[in-house]
């Protein structure tokens, strides 16, 4: 295994989940919003869960995003 290049591609892939997941959490968020399901205020409980085909990889990571 080369160290620098699945460190190189690990880094590009991560970079594209966040960017992705961020793009993606807008969008819901703005929906929502004109939806009426969000008032603006609240606190929002995420999870993110990474699995790998291959290796016996599950790992959460939970949170919470405040909108105000």
């Amino acid at each position: 295994m080369n160290n620098d290049t699945f460190n190189m591609e690990l880094r590009k892939y991560l970079k594209r989940v966040g960017v992705t997941s961020q793009r993606e959490l807008e969008n819901a968020v703005q929906q929502a919003m004109a939806d009426g399901k969000l008032r603006g205020n609240e606190t929002l409980k995420v999870k993110v869960v990474l699995t790998v085909e291959g290796l016996d990889l599950h790992h959460t990571v939970d949170g919470e995003i405040g909108l105000e």
